[in-house]
């Protein structure tokens, strides 16, 4: 689909024009946007707008970065904005000269649309397209911002684990949380990369009036970028934390384990001589043999029982546990 918005030199708004209007002499500017185009509809990109074939190749394939590149009557480029649900990033292509800016994207983009509904208003429409082109960017990282607060309000939560979920359920969330952050950031750090050269090229005089415009959506991408980081350095540590505290919940598991082992040693060692085959074992005709062994086992098994408590390894397993109740 292709949607049309012509002003008019008195800043009247057209919408939805036949597409040869827009080079009408009435015309003080417009705003071609590609919304999801037909293979016809991308052809007119060349056809009609005669829209350099390098520039047009990159509408075409995903640019993996964000890019800005200049040509004799125009500038050409490459955004990327985010899918709100799977946080990939989605491509926004623009074409801005002095009377005209053309967008092709091949999804919905909300920060187009939004745009998009806002040209009505009288400021938008007197500054222009460069003014336009300004929109977009700005709503675009605007929409960076909801996905990196939910992900800390997420963080929030796994570091107080309310819901009391297990170390596994932890961890899980935890590596997921660094995935989507690293979507983000491959996303985010371009988009700083491509502000900072729109800021400091010499060959934008049009840009210089609002130079203070695009340094606050800087200003707001350095934020994410940090955000990003700031989120990145918590994971880490919620990870080695929970990955501790594991390990140490299995070197209690090992030594409660242990120490079950060592006191049943002796025990099976006795066990053992008395279960041979031998005729000749004079204990085996005491009258209270029997109880006379069970009574030394017990007293053997009692005694390496309170010699582990007194050297603390049951108050090591009742500290880990109390520890991984909070």
């Amino acid at each position: 689909m292709i949607r049309t918005c012509a002003v008019t030199k008195e800043f009247d708004v057209m919408y939805d024009v036949p597409l040869p209007f827009v080079n009408s002499s009435d015309v003080s500017w417009y705003w071609v946007d590609f919304h999801e185009p037909t293979e016809d509809e991308a052809k007119l990109l060349s056809d009609f707008f005669h829209f350099h074939p390098l520039a047009i190749e990159d509408c075409l394939e995903y640019v993996q970065r964000p890019k800005l590149d200049f040509y004799d009557r125009y500038l050409f480029i490459v955004l990327h904005a985010i899918e709100e649900s799977s946080l990939e990033a989605e491509e926004v292509d623009l074409f801005v000269g002095q009377n005209f800016i053309v967008s092709f994207h091949k999804q919905s983009i909300h920060a187009v649309n939004e745009v998009w509904e806002r040209i009505k208003s009288e400021e938008d429409v007197q500054q222009g397209p460069f003014h336009v082109m300004y929109r977009i960017i700005d709503k675009i990282v605007d929409d960076y911002f909801p996905p990196i607060y939910h992900i800390e309000d997420v963080l929030n939560e796994l570091e107080e684990n309310a819901n009391d979920e297990t170390i596994q359920e932890i961890i899980e969330k935890v590596f997921d949380i660094r995935s989507d952050l690293s979507k983000l950031r491959r996303t985010i750090v371009p988009m700083r990369d491509l502000l900072y050269r729109i800021i400091h090229s010499e060959r934008l005089q049009r840009m210089k009036e609002r130079q203070l415009y695009f340094h606050d959506i800087y200003d707001h991408l350095l934020k994410l970028a940090e955000m990003i980081e700031t989120n990145r350095e918590i994971t880490s540590d919620i990870r080695d934390s929970y990955l501790s505290l594991n390990s140490n919940r299995m070197n209690t598991i090992m030594m409660t384990l242990t120490v079950i082992t060592t006191i049943f040693m002796p025990l099976t060692f006795i066990s053992s001589i008395y279960g041979m085959n031998f005729d000749y074992m004079p204990e085996l005709h005491w009258k209270y043999g029997y109880f006379t062994v069970l009574g030394v086992m017990a007293v053997i098994a009692v005694s390496m029982f309170f010699w582990f408590k007194r050297n603390g390894w049951f108050r090591f397993h009742k500290g880990n546990d109390s520890k991984e109740k909070k």
